[in-house]
Formats: structure tokens, C-alpha cells, sequence
């Protein structure tokens, strides 16, 4: 018997989102549907929308804001979340989780958020748009790797590497630069607050609670926190993901005696014909064997794995709609700050990022630091560096912060982030595609 008709139906959608270029290929459609949208003659629908004014009231408590805001303050906490699991994960048992491994990705991406931020703040010196200073600092983990991908088995999988713990420790730079320098004032009580969930949290690890429930509750807690604090609320996601426990339950050798011995008790069960709705045996081995694979699992790799695709295939794209839908004549873009906003983000992602982190992984080398990886080249360090221009969803993001009740510089960097993250992923997909694998060549 055959499987399923809904299943034959799905099956070319689920080999599509297992793909690795698959998230940046549904965020493109996205951002040139909002592009479209935005610039054709139902523009104003587009504002209209996510601009629409939503109430959310439980008993005396109540809170206001757009469409806009839910995405933005809301749900891409979620967002944020995903990404302080994959910090943690990295950290404990990834590419930052030795000092020795760790120094080349690190060395790059400080190079990659200090030669942009200064490339733009020396164009913006003294102007209006002089805030945007940390919008070229981003990478797009997802847009990067996505491009990476398309270039298949050509190049080793140092590169990936390279460029996939890279995109970590910037998003490290990006959450402390919205932490410290895109905040408004503290409310103290309410950081006060926030501290006190976060040990709340902590403490639930140390205690051993695994359940997903329960930190998904002091987590809805701990951003209201923030958010009252005064310190963008997104941030939550990364102070809660920090907590969540990475120890599994029970170790390998005993999961796998225990699960034998589950099997082995299933296998004694079975009866040709029976009926598993009937069999009161086959379901308590079936259940044994459920609650072993869950206790194996570290609930942050759970977590990240059940987040992974919802984060990917729906809050990231839907973020591109809301946020990429920018006039591509917008007035106001010729007027000189304007102009230089959106010229300091472009010459930030397309030529601060790929000289900064080129020099500095160099740098790092030439000291003996850190080391390049078998058979990755200068010359595909420099392609990785390249394709780190594409700033894209982090970019918008702190772009959205920076400009807050500026919409014309806004716009501006919007333009200048979406042009350079095109001319930055091209670039690097020519130079990493005419690029040979082989040993890695001299130091520059």
C-alpha cells in the first residue's frame, strides 16, 4: 500500500524546505512581492495594512499597536529566539566553542561590523542619518548560506563553516548593538522585573524542568518585561534562549538498553492482524520508546529544530513583506541626507564588509591566532566576505530602529540595504563561482 494522497501531494514541498538555499529563495519572493506592491498603483494599501490598529485586552490589562509593531516587537522575538539557540549551541559544542576555532570566524566578523559602521559613520558625520551608523554591521545568515548552496559541492565545507559561524558572532554584535545603542530610556522597575524572570528561568534549568511550556510562559513574561523596560523587547528572545538546558536526560548507552528493551517488549506483542487501538502493549512500548527519544534530546536542540522551519518559512518572510516594501522613487532621496544615508549603507555591506573581514581574518592568521581550514583559500575567504554584504533581515531590522520618526532616511537605508545586498550576493557567487577548490594559497 501506497502512502497517503496528502502525503504524495506534500512531498515536493517538504524536499523544497529541506533545501538549504530554500529560506533565502522564500524570502526573495517575498521582498520583490513587497517591492512590486509597494510601487504599483495599490501602494496605499500596502501602508494601510500593516499599519492596521490592533487591541489585545485580557481582564484589566490591555495593549495597543499595528500590525507592524506585532511583527516587528512580537514575533520576531521568536525570531531572535532561534538565533540566541543557535548562539548557545555554537558556543557549547559548535564552531565557537574553543578559543582556537573560534578566533578566525570571531576576527572576521569584528573586522565585518567595525570597517562598515566607521565606512558609513565617516559619510554621515554631523548629518540627520548619523544614528544608521550599525545598520551595515548585519549579515543575513539565511540569504548568505542560501547563496552558498546554490554553488553546490564546488568549494569545501570549510567555506560554509567560515561563513555560518561568521553570521553567529555578528548577530552577537547586532543584539548588543539594539541592546545598548537602540534603546530608549530604562524604566528600572520594569528591568528590575525582567531581571527576576531571567533568574526565574535560570533557575528552572538548574531544577531540571524540560518542559517547553513552561518556559514558553516566563518567556511571554520576560518580554513584556523588556518591552515596558524601555530595552527593545526582541531582545527577550536571546536573554530566554540562553536558558533553556542543553543537557540531555539520560546518556546514550543507557537510551539505547532502554529502548531494546522497549522494542523487544513491542516485538513480544505483535500479532498478525491485531489491532494497535486494542493492544494495550503495543501502545505502553510505543509510548517507552517516545519518552526515551525525548529524554535523549536536549531540549534546546528540540526547541531549535521545532522553531527552525515556523521562523524560516513564516515569521522571516513575513517580515521581508512588511518591511521591503519601499517606493524605488521615494521623494526625499535626493535630498542630501537621504542620499548619503542610503550611500553609506551600500558602501558599508558592499566594500566595508568583505575588506573587514578579509583583513582581520588575515590578521588573525598572521598573528597565529587562528588558522584557515583545509583547503579554503584567501581568495574564497574573500568570496565568504563578500556574500556577509547581504544584510537584509537584521539590517531592516536595526534600520527600523535606527531612523525611528525619520520614514524619508528610513526609506533610504531600506533602498540602500536591498541594492547592496543584490550587488554583495552576485558578487559573491561570481567570485566563490570561479573559484577551484584546492590547498589554501599564500597569505596575501
Amino acid at each position: 500500500m501506497g502512502p497517503p494522497l496528502i502525503e504524495r501531494m506534500l512531498a515536493p514541498f517538504q524536499r523544497f524546505t529541506r533545501t538549504e538555499a530554500a529560506s533565502g529563495i522564500v524570502l526573495l519572493v517575498c521582498t520583490v512581492a513587497a517591492l512590486a506592491w509597494a510601487n504599483s498603483p495599490w501602494a496605499a494599501s500596502y501602508e494601510h495594512l500593516w499599519e492596521t490598529e490592533l487591541i489585545l485586552a485580557v481582564g484589566p490589562l490591555s495593549a495597543q499597536g499595528t500590525l507592524h509593531d506585532l511583527i516587528n516587537d512580537g514575533l520576531m522575538a521568536l525570531f531572535f529566539f532561534l538565533v540566541g539557540l543557535e548562539i548557545k549551541r555554537e558556543m557549547l559544542a559548535g564552531e565557537l566553542a574553543s578559543v582556537r576555532m573560534a578566533a578566525l570566524p570571531i576576527a572576521g566578523a569584528l573586522g565585518g561590523m567595525l570597517v562598515p559602521a566607521l565606512l558609513y559613520a565617516s559619510l554621515n558625520a554631523g548629518r540627520t542619518g548619523s544614528a544608521g551608523w550599525g545598520v551595515p554591521m548585519a549579515t543575513d545568515i539565511a540569504f548568505a548560506l542560501g547563496v552558498l548552496a546554490l554553488l553546490g559541492d564546488r568549494l569545501p565545507a570549510g567555506v560554509r563553516v567560515f561563513l555560518a559561524a561568521l553570521a553567529i558572532v555578528d548577530d552577537i554584535g547586532a543584539v548588543l548593538v539594539i541592546a545598548i545603542f537602540y534603546s530608549s530610556g530604562i524604566a528600572w522597575g520594569s528591568l528590575a522585573l525582567a531581571g527576576g524572570l531571567l533568574v526565574l528561568a535560570i533557575a528552572a534549568n538548574l531544577a531540571g524542568v524540560r518542559r517547553p511550556w513552561a518556559y514558553g510562559a516566563i518567556g511571554l513574561a520576560l518580554w513584556g518585561a523588556v518591552y515596558s523596560s524601555g530595552i527593545h523587547a526582541t531582545i527577550a528572545g536571546v536573554l530566554l534562549a540562553m536558558t533553556i538546558p542543553a543537557r540531555t536526560r539520560i546518556e546514550d548507552q543507557q537510551f539505547l538498553r532502554r529502548t531494546r528493551r522497549a522494542l523487544s517488549l513491542f516485538e513480544g506483542a505483535y500479532a498478525a492482524g491485531a489491532s494497535a487501538l486494542r493492544d494495550p502493549d503495543h501502545q505502553s512500548a510505543l509510548q517507552e520508546v517516545e519518552r526515551l527519544t525525548e529524554q535523549v534530546q536536549p531540549p534546546l536542540l528540540r526547541l531549535e529544530h521545532a522553531l527552525h522551519g515556523a521562523v524560516a518559512f513564516g515569521i522571516m518572510p513575513l517580515f521581508a513583506l512588511a518591511n521591503a516594501g519601499v517606493p524605488l522613487a521615494p521623494a526625499g532621496l535626493e535630498a542630501a541626507d537621504g542620499m548619503r544615508a542610503a550611500l553609506g549603507v551600500m558602501v558599508g555591506l558592499v566594500l566595508g564588509k568583505p575588506v573587514g573581514i578579509t583583513l582581520f581574518a588575515w590578521l588573525a592568521v598572521r598573528t597565529g591566532a587562528a588558522a584557515l581550514p583545509d583547503g579554503v583559500s584567501w581568495r574564497m575567504i574573500g568570496g565568504a566576505g563578500l556574500l556577509g554584504g547581504i544584510g537584509f533581515t537584521m539590517a531592516l531590522f536595526v534600520a527600523g530602529l535606527a531612523f525611528v520618526g525619520r520614514p524619508e532616511l528610513l526609506v533610504a537605508a531600506k533602498l540602500g540595504i536591498l541594492a547592496a545586498s543584490l550587488i554583495a550576493g552576485l558578487a559573491g557567487w561570481l567570485a566563490l563561482r570561479s573559484e577551484p577548490s584546492g590547498p589554501p594559497g599564500p597569505s596575501p
